[in-house]
């Protein structure tokens, strides 16, 4: 039998999107725009901001424009409280400058209102059909009925117009608001990634009394990386691991899921294949230029970046009993990333910003391990009540710097400002760990709060048990209304990360990795990766 191969192209994430939840930012130590201004808008929000829902950043559309001028329609609609956004319209246009966000606050503003305008347009035309109809079913002169023939024949006409000028500005309404993010927490600190404030840290540097290698040069040495072979097979940005780095990825692997299951999580395994809406639900952008995401051409699929979007389905257009509530998933998947060239960026940036990239790409901080299309890592992902996602939040940051701390890591925990909170997150804190052989810190997991922003966008709600007395509206049968839902999520395992963080803060002097305690077990009591005997 023959073999269909499909191809694999290229598709994008929004402007807004972080792009730390993949790992591509490098280094604690970021490029920055110099024309990029900072506003220092006042920043304490009211607290039940955190509830409201706003949806997503420009979301990907079908091309629907044809002969006749069509416009782009969107493939799905998220519930997004227009009325919230217009009552609040201080709050969010602080929030979409804080966020550098591409949002058109104003034009959403303006297409509600028209919107409102033509729904009660057709209202009272309706209302207006319906009295000709009544008035038709009586006894009339043939005159007066023809008469009224004219005028419901007229009034249709108008609907019909109406009708599909309310589906229109819907649709456009839809667009513009999708691309405004989530609202923010109010000790966010405002600004780019510079901005963002050390919560915590861990440890300190490892004192060397030798010269430190980098895990590429260790790895070599230790025969457990081949990019060069990986690299003819598949490109750059491969690798094959081998020999004990390969009993090290499966230890962290199961280690990290026996550690978070033991805290409630339930472990999964995903598809890592998906639909490009599923992708878009969860706030990223499949279809644009320099994106992060790897599409299937000629379907509508998707390759994962992150497990979370996958987990984000599971529950996707359902509505979940109370009694269920906090759900707690462990995802262990591999997860794939265009990492794309930042040479192709360099056409909207200044000379001096030009000159800076250059000399990233040239250091040694994106080679090896740090930054690959392919790696495996373990997620967690929570869907909670909306009054327990701070906690659920603090939980997970405590879980991540428990599981790194037991590892022996040196490392700090950062509040991420809002330029790199990306859409979704209304707060979220990020980890930083020492690598010696690159010699700064280097991102290995982040933990964000999105609160309802992507349970509006999948349609994720529960039915509280008891009737609130601050909410008395009932639903059918006289239960309590649903309400969406919160999701957080944060990293527990990035492996190619964790296995820098190892190699290159246990190397010994004669060259060989010390395996840390908490791995032993899981890699059949091996204490010690030595060089291989020539």
């Amino acid at each position: 039998m023959g073999t269909t191969i499909q191809t694999v192209r290229l598709a994008a994430l929004p402007a807004s999107f972080s792009s730390s939840r993949f790992f591509s930012r490098p280094l604690s130590k970021a490029l920055t725009f110099p024309f990029i201004s900072r506003h220092n808008y006042a920043h304490k929000s009211p607290f039940p901001l955190l509830a409201r829902a706003l949806s997503v950043p420009a979301v990907q559309t079908i091309d629907t424009t044809d002969n006749k001028g069509l416009k782009p329609q969107p493939q799905w609609k998220a519930a997004i409280d227009f009325k919230w956004i217009r009552d609040n319209k201080e709050a969010v246009s602080a929030n979409i400058i804080n966020r550098s966000s591409n949002a058109n606050l104003e034009l959403v503003l303006q297409l509600y209102e028209k919107m409102l305008n033509v729904q009660k347009e057709v209202e009272r035309l309706r209302g207006e059909r319906n009295v000709v109809a009544n008035k038709m079913k009586g006894k009339l002169e043939p005159s007066e009925r023809q008469k009224l023939i004219e005028e419901g024949k007229n009034l249709k006409e108008g609907l019909v117009t109406l009708e599909e000028d309310l589906l229109q500005l819907t649709d456009e309404l839809q667009l513009e608001a999708q691309c405004i993010p989530n609202m923010t927490h109010p000790d966010v600190p405002i600004g780019g990634e510079d901005s963002s404030k050390i919560r915590k840290m861990v440890g300190s540097q490892r004192v060397f009394s030798f010269p430190v290698k980098d895990h590429l040069q260790l790895g070599k040495e230790l025969d457990i990386f081949d990019f060069d072979a990986a690299a003819e097979v598949s490109g750059s940005k491969f690798y094959y691991l081998k020999n004990e780095a390969v009993m090290l990825e499966m230890a962290l692997v199961n280690w990290t899921l026996s550690e978070v299951m033991k805290r409630g999580f339930t472990a999964l395994t995903t598809p890592e294949i998906v639909r490009s809406s599923v992708v878009e639900k969860c706030g990223f952008q499949p279809r644009a230029a320099n994106t992060q995401v790897y599409s299937i051409d000629g379907s509508d699929q998707c390759l994962i970046g992150t497990a979370e979007i996958p987990v984000g389905g599971i529950h996707m257009d359902s509505i979940l009993a109370e009694s269920l509530l906090p759900l707690k998933y462990a995802a262990f998947s591999h997860c794939f990333r265009t990492e794309a060239d930042l040479t192709n960026i360099t056409e909207v940036i200044i000379v001096s910003t030009i000159l800076a990239i250059n000399k990233l790409i040239s250091s040694h901080t994106i080679r090896g391990l740090y930054r690959v299309h392919q790696f495996s890592k373990v997620e967690m992902f929570i869907l909670c009540r909306p009054e327990e996602s701070e906690s659920y939040h603090k939980e997970l940051i405590q879980i991540e710097e428990d599981l790194f701390s037991s590892l022996g890591l040196h490392y700090k925990t950062l509040d991420m400002a809002t330029g790199d909170l990306g859409a979704p997150a209304y707060r979220k804190f990020d980890v930083e760990a020492w690598m010696p052989g690159l010699g700064r810190y280097g991102e290995i997991s982040s933990a964000s709060n999105c609160t309802d922003y992507q349970s509006r966008r999948l349609g994720i709600r529960y039915r509280p048990s008891e009737q609130s007395s601050s909410n008395p509206k009932k639903g059918k049968g006289n239960l309590a209304p649903t309400q969406f839902i919160h999701t957080l999520n944060a990293t527990a395992c990035a492996i190619p990360r964790m296995i820098i963080c190892i190699l290159e803060n246990y190397q010994q002097e004669d060259g060989s990795v010390i395996i840390p305690q908490p791995l032993r077990p899981f890699m059949g009591g091996l204490e010690l990766i030595a060089p291989k005997s020539r």
